[in-house]
């Protein structure tokens, strides 16, 4: 079993790109995916940051044209130059590699603001999403588990943890450093999820004079501003709440911008040119590209944020080493696991072939014997002992490197110096002998 993963990331392809691909709801996308006979599983990860396919296949050449073909006709459907575009930001990742990415992922250390603490999050959803569709098994289970249990140990054995920031709250700092001070300010937050609530957390700890929050549901944004004294509005008061405003954060779903140009231009008309510092963190973006252009609009994207991003992560630097090789370490030892699975039908098969030519030999030798029943189960006692003593060195050296880099070449030499056939033999083997048997 082969796992392939492609995707694209923050690290090879821009937001505009990033946000033709993003799915709001990963099942459909599953269903065509697992169902397809060149991949056995599949789980789908698509946050503001990636959109990233990973598939076990027993057929790595076929899938990966199938995962080809699904990112460039059936996500974003596309012309000519937009699929140039896209082929140079995708990245595709096999077996150990594939796992190692995931692992890192999980950890946020390939994220955007390392140590942020919403991928682990999006990941989870993403394995439920998995299972709850039917696309993911045992072995991309097992996988996500250790990647799962590999982030825990990130977050207790690492520093990594101690002080999350999350792209909030580097939007946070971000508007405290146009502001100086943000004591005096009023924020508007549009949308009620995740990162909203992170970022209201900080802003409302920064001492803001009025923080308000609006959202398509107004029992939503109701709940989450009870929480920090904030004011709820429904979206239909966003005209009205943007001349109010000097921060506005915006994360919400949405495929148009619900935020545009000709409406900030009206806010900044009633505020009397006084600037409005505005962060767009939604994928795909909430807010009108064009309304950057604006004289009084100072707009950030989540690309923008890169450059705090990479100072975050030199400040993380010896964390992140440490997060690295405990990375290291769970995908040693989930391909340990993997390789297991190989080793276990090649001890199976010579177990049974050496029982078979016991057994064989057994009877030719007994045939012609009068033994009594304890001299007979004496005689079968010593072979099956024999057998077993002969046998346990190559089993025992199987066992132990099969989770080691020379582990799958020493199972294809038991495999031909046993004479047991190759790997899947032994399933067409039993199928032969049992339409001749059928015939006779």
């Amino acid at each position: 079993m082969n796992l392939l993963l492609l995707g694209l990331s923050h690290r090879t392809a821009p937001l505009e790109l990033r946000e033709r691909y993003a799915l709001e709801d990963p099942q459909p996308a599953l269903a065509k995916l697992a169902h397809g006979p060149e991949i056995e599983e599949a789980v789908v990860l698509s946050t503001c940051n990636r959109v990233e396919l990973l598939v076990a296949t027993r057929d790595l050449a076929a899938a990966r044209l199938r995962l080809r073909s699904f990112f460039e006709r059936e996500l974003a459907p596309a012309e000519a130059a937009r699929a140039r575009e896209l082929e140079g930001a995708l990245y595709e990742l096999h077996d150990g590699a594939a796992v190692r990415h995931t692992f890192r992922v999980a950890c946020s250390v390939d994220s955007q603001v390392v140590g942020e603490p919403q991928i682990l999050g999006q990941v989870k959803d993403a394995y439920r999403a998995a299972v709850a569709s039917g696309a993911c098994g045992p072995i991309l289970s097992r996988l996500y588990q250790r990647a799962f249990a590999t982030a825990k140990r990130v977050r207790n054995e690492t520093k990594i943890a101690e002080r999350p920031i999350s792209v909030a709250r580097v939007a946070v700092q971000l508007a405290e450093q146009i502001f100086e001070s943000l004591a005096q300010r009023s924020a508007l937050l549009v949308g009620a999820g995740e990162m909203i609530e992170l970022a209201l957390e900080s802003l409302v700890q920064r001492g803001l004079a009025a923080v308000r929050v609006a959202n398509r549901t107004p029992a939503r944004a109701a709940a989450l501003a009870a929480r920090f004294g904030a004011s709820a509005h429904g979206l239909d008061e966003l005209p009205r709440l943007l001349a109010q405003s000097d921060v506005v954060l915006s994360c919400i779903g949405g495929h148009e911008p619900i935020l545009t140009r000709p409406m900030l231009a009206a806010a900044l008309h009633e505020r009397r040119t006084q600037p409005i510092f505005a962060i767009d963190i939604g994928v795909p973006r909430n807010i009108e590209p064009a309304a950057d252009r604006l004289e009084g609009v100072y707009l950030y994207d989540l690309d923008d944020l890169q450059s705090l991003a990479r100072a975050n992560a030199e400040e993380r630097h010896r964390e992140i080493e440490h997060a690295e090789a405990i990375v290291l370490e769970e995908q040693q030892r989930f391909e340990g696991w993997l390789g297991a699975l190989a080793a276990v039908p090649t001890i199976r098969a010579l177990l049974e072939r050496a029982e078979a030519i016991r057994s064989s030999e057994l009877e030719r030798g007994l045939s012609g014997l009068a033994l009594g029943e304890r001299e007979r189960a004496a005689v079968e006692s010593a072979t099956r002992a024999i057998v077993s003593k002969l046998l346990h060195a190559p089993l025992a050296k199987l066992r132990a490197e099969q989770d080691r880099e020379a582990g799958l070449a020493q199972l294809e030499a038991a495999r031909a110096l046993f004479g047991l056939g190759a790997a899947g033999d032994e399933a067409a083997a039993e199928e032969a002998a049992a339409q001749r048997a059928d015939e006779e």
